[in-house]
């Protein structure tokens, strides 16, 4: 009833209510009090709604914050697919995984101005270090570096130790656009799972 209300509301054709509940998870609960519904039910309903209407532009607000792994993947895999038939999504969120993930530009915004805007690849080529995290025996005893491969001499170190040493793991680490954020507005980020 709720997404069927909803869609009248709307002077477009709009999308089966069924087929909507049925995408989100929310299949055998549609006699079910949306006052009765936990958070991530509520949170599900609300993206569905938010579909009711094809958006060509749609804007979402933390659209996986409080829902657990299974729906959060299915609600990300929604998403790609409307992005790949065309339609343009403004993402807001605090969880610069989910922006890196689903976003083809990222924009940090702080205090109502936007700071950077660009592909989350071109921001960490621009603002982050490569670096080697390797693991190898020396002596017997296990030791961990991390080198930057911008550096000269910690290349030239990466390269000693792959050469005179047992390797255990070897791994590039690029920078997050977690620390990006951080290096650019000089802030942390705040996570609020509180009920919106």
């Amino acid at each position: 009833e709720n997404l069927e209300y909803y869609a009248k509301l709307f002077d477009v054709p709009t999308r089966d209510p069924i087929e909507l509940i049925h995408l989100v998870g929310l299949n055998g609960k549609e006699n079910i009090r949306t006052g009765e519904f936990s958070k991530g039910m509520k949170h599900r309903l609300t993206f569905a709604r938010s579909m009711i209407n094809n958006p060509e532009l749609w804007f979402l607000d933390e659209p996986t914050t409080g829902l657990d792994p299974t729906i959060a993947a299915t609600i990300k895999d929604i998403i790609r697919e409307k992005a790949a038939k065309g339609t343009t999504s403004f993402l807001t969120t605090h969880n610069m995984f989910i922006a890196d993930e689903l976003c083809d530009r990222v924009a940090f915004i702080i205090d109502g101005e936007i700071k950077l805007i660009d592909a989350s690849k071109n921001l960490k080529l621009q603002y982050g270090q490569k670096l080697i995290d390797i693991e190898y025996i020396n002596n017997g005893k296990v030791v961990k570096e991390t080198l930057k491969t911008v550096d000269e001499l910690e290349r030239k170190r990466i390269g000693d130790i792959v050469n005179n040493y047992e390797i255990r793991t070897m791994h590039s680490k690029e920078a997050t656009l977690e620390e990006i954020f951080i290096q650019v507005t000089g802030r942390e980020l705040v996570y609020n799972e509180t009920t919106k």
